[in-house]
């Protein structure tokens, strides 16, 4: 399952961002350093269920589908929050960083109104430069990539001198941050191993990071916005509207497809409950979704493929129960191999459920294939 990171300074709604995204409470609080240990759960990303198309209603094992889309799982981590100087230790700077290390993606929350300081402390909205925080988290993960680069760099040479390329020692290392042995080979490639530019490409590579610009709702916010997205990967969200809605939606009051643009009031608000819907109105949409699935399928470079059975249903009668996030440029025999050792060891062709045509081991999935997997598999 594919793994991110929410990170960011203390008191810009990382917390909040992860319950509004898993639906799992946490300690939120504007004091810094709320969170100490990871929180972790499953946040999930749209796509387009191709039960509907297919005239069937679809049986997801995990996940489940709401109007249109089916939620595909990715795991969440909700980490301590980062202040200038966690590379050396400061604030609970080596912890946080150690519990990114099996992160591929991360959602780095920024305060977009500037209402707080380094420290994650409230000074009021645009009394704070939210490229500021941009810029300290960068240098933080350089730093830390950096230091693990020079504590290892012994060993790396130790390899090098006894014949391994000097990309794959370089793997060795840093491959449990999830650097990919074609990033590897292209550092070496580009840098010498004392560059000081190195540490930077590892990390942009390895740990690829979406920036979510929270409390967009907040004075000033859409101002730093306005500003601050002709130079970086930023979209505005509110994680507090987005919270209150799946709320609202979970107590029968609203009914609200996750990501999208309106809600329809179901239950029977009071005066108070009404005047608050009218205004988590006005903030839609939330764009939390569309945060995370930016990173999955833009910037991580997945597509989402339907294991599609014998008549569209498994050995046991579910309809579609799966659907697996793949690298964009995976085979057909990538994809069976995900789905068991086996089918991909006794591959022998897919079948397009749409088309029925024929597709060969060597088949370039896309998003939203639908395919049955036919092996001679016991």
């Amino acid at each position: 399952m594919i793994e991110i990171g929410i990170v960011g300074k203390p008191s810009v709604g990382k917390s909040t961002f992860f319950s509004a995204s898993t639906l799992i409470d946490v300690p939120i609080d504007p004091r810094p350093f709320t969170t100490i240990e990871p929180n972790t759960g499953i946040g999930f990303v749209r796509v387009e269920d191709i039960g509907f198309e297919l005239g069937v209603r679809s049986e997801p094992r995990n996940g489940f589908i709401l109007g249109k889309y089916r939620y595909v799982s990715v795991k969440m981590i909700d980490v301590a929050g980062l202040v200038p100087g966690a590379h050396q230790g400061r604030g609970l700077g080596n912890k946080f960083l150690n519990d990114l290390n099996q992160a591929e993606g991360l959602i780095h929350i920024i305060d977009l109104s500037g209402s707080t300081d380094e420290e994650g402390r409230y000074i009021g909205p645009g009394k704070r430069d939210p490229e500021e925080d941009i810029l300290f988290l960068e240098h933080e993960l350089d730093m830390w990539y950096r230091d693990i680069l020079i504590r290892n760099m012994e060993r790396i040479q130790r390899e090098i001198r006894s014949g391994k390329e000097r990309w794959e020692a370089l793997y060795n290392v840093f491959s449990s941050l999830r650097l990919s042995r074609e990033d590897a080979e292209e550092a070496m490639r580009r840098y010498d191993l004392s560059s000081e530019e190195l540490p930077r490409f590892l990390r942009e590579r390895s740990k690829r990071i979406v920036i979510a610009g929270n409390k967009k709702d907040v004075p000033k916010a859409m101002e730093n916005y306005d500003r601050l997205k002709k130079k970086y990967n930023i979209i505005p969200v509110s994680a507090e509207a987005e919270l209150a809605l799946k709320r609202a939606a979970k107590s029968g009051l609203i009914r609200y497809v996750y990501g999208e643009s309106d809600f329809e009031i179901v239950g029977n608000p009071n005066d108070q409950q009404r005047a608050a819907l009218d205004r988590l109105r006005q903030t839609m949409p939330t764009n939390i979704q569309q945060v995370i699935e930016h990173l999955v399928f833009n910037v991580l470079g997945y597509i989402a493929v339907f294991p599609a059975g014998s008549k569209l249903v498994d050995r046991q009668g579910r309809v579609l129960p799966d659907c697996f996030l793949m690298k964009a440029g995976s085979r057909l025999e990538d994809f069976a191999a995900a789905i068991h050792s086996d089918l991909a060891k006794y591959l022998l062709y897919g079948i397009d459920v749409r088309t029925k045509r024929k597709l060969g081991k060597d088949y370039i999935l896309q998003h939203r294939d639908g395919i049955e997997i036919v092996s001679s598999a016991k």
